[in-house]
């Protein structure tokens, strides 16, 4: 029996990175999953997990097309039991007075707004799981520790961590676990041919000295989205070789 056998999960941003690695990890647990992305790579996702993954085009900063893909969810599942919030974007970089006002906004727009979008719309799903729910949102390193000329992305990812509380609180008699998982610099398609100095960079401010792996996140992902972690809710969890440690 796999640790979410029978339940029915839902993650966006499902086409690359975590969402990828999270989708193919809640399968081959027994999920039925469905893959929201807006990119169309979720298609490849559910070819290569066999027939229990169901894609769907969503765009989580547009509220429209959050809500057709909770009502796909609802018509084809009729419930949820879990929901992996992770659609995001990383944003520009420059100083808060050099850094345009719309690039702000179009970060805010996915990963805070979307990400409460995506929440909003699903709870009235998750409530209708029997013996409870869980809700795992893709936080950040960067809402606990931050970089400078990234103000967008690190604001966003403050705000995500204080939602995951919020919610946590506000949905706990009703059995619905919130809880976080926040990355450090971790090996995805957004670093696909940087030069090795940048990654020799990146891997040598990590105690563990090296990058962590999408894999990595989606295990982590997958204990709090399952009963293993039915005692633990509002947390968020940082997974960073290290760190922040020190």
């Amino acid at each position: 029996m796999g640790r979410l056998e029978g339940k029915t999960a839902l993650v966006t941003g499902a086409g690359s990175g975590i969402g990828r690695a999270i989708t193919l990890r809640f399968a081959r647990e027994g999920a039925r999953v469905v893959a929201a992305d807006v990119t169309g790579a979720q298609e490849e996702v559910a070819a290569e997990a066999g027939g229990v993954v169901h894609p769907y085009s969503c765009d989580v900063a547009d509220e429209e097309s959050v809500r057709g893909l909770i009502e796909f969810c609802r018509q084809r599942f009729g419930r949820l039991e879990v929901l992996a919030n992770n659609a995001g974007i990383s944003g520009g970089r420059a100083r808060i007075h050099e850094m345009p006002m719309a690039e702000f906004d179009r970060v805010m727009a996915v990963n805070v707004r979307g990400s409460y979008v995506v929440l909003r719309h699903a709870l009235p799903l998750l409530l209708l799981a029997e013996g409870g729910a869980s809700v795992v949102n893709t936080a950040s390193i960067g809402g606990f520790r931050a970089t400078p000329e990234s103000s967008p992305y690190i604001v966003s990812k403050g705000a995500q961590i204080m939602m995951t509380r919020v919610a946590a609180l506000e949905y706990v008699k009703d059995g619905i676990r919130v809880n976080a998982v926040c990355p450090g610099t971790t090996k995805t398609a957004i670093l696909d041919g940087s030069p090795p100095e940048l990654l020799e960079m990146l891997s040598g401010r990590i105690p563990m000295g090296r990058l962590g792996t999408p894999e990595e996140i989606a295990n982590l992902a997958l204990f709090l989205a399952s009963d293993e972690a039915s005692y633990i809710t509002g947390q968020c969890w940082i997974a960073d070789g290290g760190r922040s440690a020190g």
